[in-house]
């Protein structure tokens, strides 16, 4: 697919990048100590990892309110699920729902064998039956790659940064050595948190991809972003707030749906509140204008810009 080897490029070095960093940082502690107990760190932020990956999906359950949606509930779904779990050659998910307030979708699960997808009750009402399918491939393609192995995998590097900033930082000594392996923990906890969020917008691409692999429209993935944007706008601020810490599990970020709708507005020519094939096509032959506080505000986010993410799709469509 156009452009795929660039993303995985990309998410390689910015891997490499993060074990230089926890090489130097751990190495430094050790000189510092004088023994080769640093490896205490990362050894404690393994045992962490392990516990969050092996009990995540417990988690997401109780916080997301997730229950399981029989096939007699939803067959169309269950369906779905299916066709796209023969594309992507993983086992069929468990398919649940979950009763919050916020129409989205996501994807939760220890490996590829034990995936789980669960639709928010509002999007049934929201979505027609070609947008909630590129929904679910996008969730597919998150399951299909790992993607939740790959996160556990990068979030233990800024933790064990952190960790050794915190025990470093306050201590005591004859000069400023711990001070300092301190001060350059925190700054590379820092850098390794961007690091891991662009590891988790270049993560939402691939699903994109994925999705549109699966057999689906761009422009039905785009009309579903437009959607739940709009859905995310009208809910208040009370009710994000709530979801606000698993949001990166999400199809969209939905913190940044007031400004989504806005900018796809650029690209809803003819304003019926769906983004059409003939729209996206349109949008492909066009120059997307982009902020330079949205370039910002993105190094902050866990998902893409849309109208950047929106103009990759645009490309698939041709």
């Amino acid at each position: 697919m156009r452009g795929t080897w660039k993303l995985k490029l990309r998410m390689w070095l910015t891997m490499i990048i993060m074990f230089t960093i926890i090489y130097f940082i751990v190495m430094f502690a050790g000189m510092y100590l004088r023994i080769s107990s640093a490896y205490f760190f990362m050894i404690v932020s393994l045992i962490i990892v392990f516990i969050q990956h092996w009990f995540g999906p417990s988690i997401v359950k109780r916080s997301m309110n997730v229950r399981p949606l029989s096939e007699s509930e939803a067959p169309n779904i269950h369906r779905m699920v299916e066709e796209l779990a023969q594309e992507a050659g993983v086992p069929k998910p468990e398919v649940c729902i979950s009763d919050i307030a916020v129409p989205n979708a996501f994807a939760y699960g220890r490996s590829s064998k034990s995936g789980h997808i669960a639709i928010t009750r509002p999007i049934l009402g929201l979505l027609d039956y070609n947008e909630l399918r590129a929904v679910l491939g996008h969730e597919m393609g998150h399951i299909k790659h790992n993607d939740m192995m790959v996160t556990a995998t990068v979030s233990v590097m800024p933790m064990i940064c952190y960790y050794i900033a915190l025990s470093f930082l306050f201590s005591r000594g004859d000069n400023n050595g711990g001070f300092i392996i301190g001060i350059l923990g925190y700054l590379f906890y820092l850098l390794g948190q961007l690091l891991v969020l662009f590891i988790s917008r270049t993560r939402e691409y691939y699903a994109d991809e994925a999705s549109v692999e699966f057999g689906n429209r761009p422009a039905a993935l785009v009309s579903a972003l437009y959607k739940l944007s709009y859905g995310a706008s009208r809910c208040s601020d009370e009710v994000i707030n709530d979801v606000n810490t698993n949001r990166a599990f999400f199809f969209n970020d939905v913190n940044n749906g007031k400004k989504d709708v806005t900018d796809f507005r650029q690209i809803d020519f003819d304003g019926d509140g769906s983004i059409s094939d003939e729209e996206l096509e349109r949008l492909a032959n066009s120059d997307v204008k982009i902020s330079k506080t949205s370039s910002i505000m993105e190094l902050l986010s866990t998902h893409p810009d849309s109208l950047k993410r929106v103009k990759r799709l645009s490309q698939m469509e041709r």
